[in-house]
């Protein structure tokens, strides 16, 4: 696989990425892989190569880049740690709904760009935070995302939450899969019978299932990781990308 560090211009800015190539003779689909809330840091490199290996063509963005360098969190010690957990949610708060609309725009927009990208419509996927963003990106984006997925994604349908993503359903042109996990606070079961009922209404083909894990299941450095849970992610993620993502042939 062929991983290299990109810069992607944006509205705002512009946003380092890891881009993620397969070996072999493309082109490929791709896919938009977002990080948990630690941000991009080496885990989700890995993640994003692993991908590759799969055969997408994967783009893992820093979608903190309007906050500068910044160190990256260590997950492992994260929530005991008071001064890492506000320096995190501070970060959080300064990635509003709208910035994830336009920076994910400008991503999907640099991945069809390459010459070893199929197709005109991308893959998303994402944890924890990035769970809420895959899904934000493919609500914005209509028919520029095929297939959106969520792993363990907090407050994706939260009832006071104006920019929640369960409300933007009818404009989803993807098809959705979505992991929470039966140890989430930040995915409760009325947030599950939410999403469903609004993406059921929309008429979007969808899966929502739970796995017996914890928070945090998929993604390596994190003390919740679950090995058996992430390999069912991997499995899903498979399934999804192989009907809605099959590869198209280039124009233009």
């Amino acid at each position: 696989m062929t991983q290299r560090g990109v810069e992607i211009a944006t509205q705002d800015g512009t946003s380092p990425g890891s881009l993620h190539i397969p070996d072999g003779e493309g082109p490929w689909p791709a896919v938009l892989m977002y990080p948990d809330a630690g941000g991009l840091r080496d885990t989700l490199r890995d993640m994003g190569q692993r991908m590759a290996r799969m055969g997408y063509v994967t783009l893992v963005p820093d979608f903190y880049y309007r906050s500068g360098s910044y160190e990256p969190f260590d997950m492992r010690t994260l929530m005991s740690d008071p001064a890492q957990r506000d320096r995190l949610m501070g970060m959080v708060r300064g990635v509003t709904a709208d910035m994830v609309a336009r920076d994910a725009a400008a991503y999907v927009d640099y991945l069809i760009s390459l010459p070893e990208t199929s197709g005109r419509a991308v893959g998303t996927t994402g944890y924890c935070m990035g769970g809420r963003l895959s899904l934000l990106a493919a609500g914005r984006l209509g028919d520029r995302v095929a297939a959106a997925a969520s792993f363990h994604g907090g407050n994706i349908a939260a009832a006071d939450d104006p920019d929640s993503p369960h409300l933007l359903a009818g404009s989803l042109a993807a098809t959705v899969y979505v992991a929470g996990a039966t140890d989430d606070s930040t995915f409760p079961r009325d947030q599950l019978d939410r999403l469903e009922q609004a993406l059921s209404a929309a008429g979007v083909t969808h899966t929502i299932e739970t796995y017996p894990a914890a928070h945090g299941f998929a993604v390596p450095d994190n003390p919740s990781y679950d090995p058996i849970a992430a390999q069912r992610h991997w499995d899903a993620m498979v399934d999804l990308f192989g009907t809605a993502l099959a590869p198209g042939t280039r124009s233009g």
